[in-house]
């Protein structure tokens, strides 16, 4: 296999409802976050790791294409699909070719940053907007006991500059892996990103978008 070219899609994540993206906890604390978001570790600004976007585009394509591995949890590993091919394969005896897509880590954009200082210095906010949660005794109304907890989001409106770089090998079919990147994306706008989706958590749009620094609409 010879590398020919690299394809490179760059745009703008833009978070229309908060995200969560599950981190760790540094130390147990009382009264800490019950759930914290992932952070980077030197100046603690949330971001959006490329496993995450590869992961969900993948799950999304593939169950677009009935290729889920629903039983198992695992990903599509036949080695032979336009999935397999872009995202790589798992069984080294099925398929032995390179991954074609790169996912980057998504790092905060330097206005969402400047904006989320700001609240930061003015209310205490760690770049994160903080949400209570509990369950509802469908018998009596009222909350249910021992079921409250608080999680950490990515609020509204912030942006995350984001990058794939599709490798093109001789031979490739260009235009098909481009479409599929295309409709993965589009997918992940329709459906979300990280946790808690189902209860309004994680709705994304992905904006001013290019490829090879021309025009890509999803």
């Amino acid at each position: 296999m010879k590398l020919k070219e690299y394809a490179v899609v760059k745009g703008i994540i833009r978070c229309e409802s908060g995200l969560r993206i599950g981190g760790s906890k540094d130390a147990l604390e009382i009264g800490a976050m019950d759930n914290p978001i992932i952070r980077h570790p030197v100046n603690s600004l949330p971001y959006i790791p490329g496993s995450s976007l590869k992961g969900k585009m993948r799950s999304l394509l593939e169950i677009k294409a009935g290729s889920y591995q629903k039983d198992s949890g695992r990903p599509c590993n036949c080695g032979k699909c336009d999935i397999c091919r872009l995202f790589g394969c798992g069984d080294p005896q099925k398929s032995s070719e390179m991954t074609r897509l790169i996912f980057r880590d998504a790092m905060m954009a330097a206005e969402s940053e400047k904006l989320l200082r700001e609240a930061q210095e003015g209310r205490g906010l760690n770049f994160a907007d903080i949400k209570s949660e509990n369950w509802i005794d469908r018998n009596t109304g009222k909350a249910g006991r021992g079921g409250l907890r608080t999680q950490e989001r990515v609020p509204e409106g912030t942006r995350f500059d984001f990058e794939i770089s599709i490798r093109i090998f001789e031979n490739d079919d260009t235009n098909m892996f481009k479409n599929k990147v295309k409709e993965g994306l589009l997918l992940m706008q329709q459906d979300y990103l990280g946790s808690s989706g189902s209860r309004g958590y994680g709705k994304i749009t992905f904006e001013k978008l290019t490829l090879n620094n021309q025009p890509f609409e999803v």
